[in-house]
C-alpha cells in the first residue's frame, strides 16, 4: 500500500487515475486506504450504520465507474472521493425525507409531533446544507483544506502533507476560508 502522506504527490489521485484504466490493484489499494474514513464521514451524516455501509459500497462503485472524470488539476483525489461520499449521504437523507413526506400526504403515515431530538436533527441537517452551499463558493484550495479538516478529520499538519502545501499556507487557507464562510453565511465575528 502506498504511503498516504510523506510527499507532495497526490497518492489517492494517482490511484484514482489508475482505477480509471481499470487497474483492480489500484482500486483495492484505494478502498483499503480510504474506506474507514469514508465510512466515518457517511455515518456522521446518516447515523444509521447499515445504511452507511450501503452508501459506502455505492460510493466505491461510483468511483470505479466514474474514475475517468477525476480531474487532478481541479483538486486532490481524497477531496474528490470524500465529496462523492458526502453528496451520496445527503442524497440518502433527502430521499428518506421525501419518502416520509409522501407517506404523510397519502395518509399512510401520521405526522408525529416533533420531539426536541428530531427538531435538533432537522435543524442540524438544514445547517449542514447551508454550510455545503457556502463551501462551494470558496476557492478550491480553501475548500479542499476545510473539507479535509472538517469532513475528513485531518489535522493541519496532515493536510499540509496531503496537499503538498507548507503548513503555514494550509493555516492561511483555512483561516481565510473560515472568514469567507462566516461572511457567506451571515455569521457575525
Amino acid at each position: 500500500m502506498p504511503d498516504e502522506g510523506t510527499d507532495a504527490v497526490d497518492v489517492v489521485g494517482g490511484l484514482i487515475q489508475r482505477t480509471a484504466q481499470r487497474d483492480r490493484d489500484a482500486f483495492a489499494q484505494l478502498y483499503d486506504m480510504l474506506a474507514p474514513r469514508v465510512l466515518g464521514l457517511i455515518v456522521r451524516v446518516l447515523v444509521d450504520r447499515a445504511q452507511s455501509e450501503e452508501i459506502l459500497q455505492e460510493v466505491f462503485l461510483e468511483v470505479w465507474q466514474s474514475a475517468d472524470r477525476f480531474a487532478p488539476n481541479r483538486g486532490q483525489g481524497r477531496t474528490w472521493l470524500l465529496t462523492i461520499a458526502h453528496r451520496r449521504a445527503i442524497d440518502r437523507v433527502r430521499s428518506s425525507q421525501a419518502g416520509t413526506d409522501r407517506d404523510v400526504r397519502a395518509g399512510l403515515r401520521e405526522l408525529a409531533a416533533p420531539s426536541g431530538d428530531i427538531t435538533d436533527q432537522v435543524a442540524l441537517k438544514i445547517e449542514s446544507e447551508r454550510v455545503a452551499g457556502a463551501l462551494r463558493t470558496l476557492p478550491e484550495v480553501q475548500r479542499e483544506a476545510l473539507v479535509l479538516a472538517y469532513y475528513g478529520g485531518y489535522s493541519q499538519s496532515e493536510i499540509a502533507v496531503l496537499t503538498g502545501a507548507p503548513l503555514g499556507t494550509v493555516k492561511t487557507r483555512m483561516r481565510d476560508g473560515l472568514t469567507r464562510l462566516r461572511v457567506e453565511m451571515g455569521v457575525p465575528r
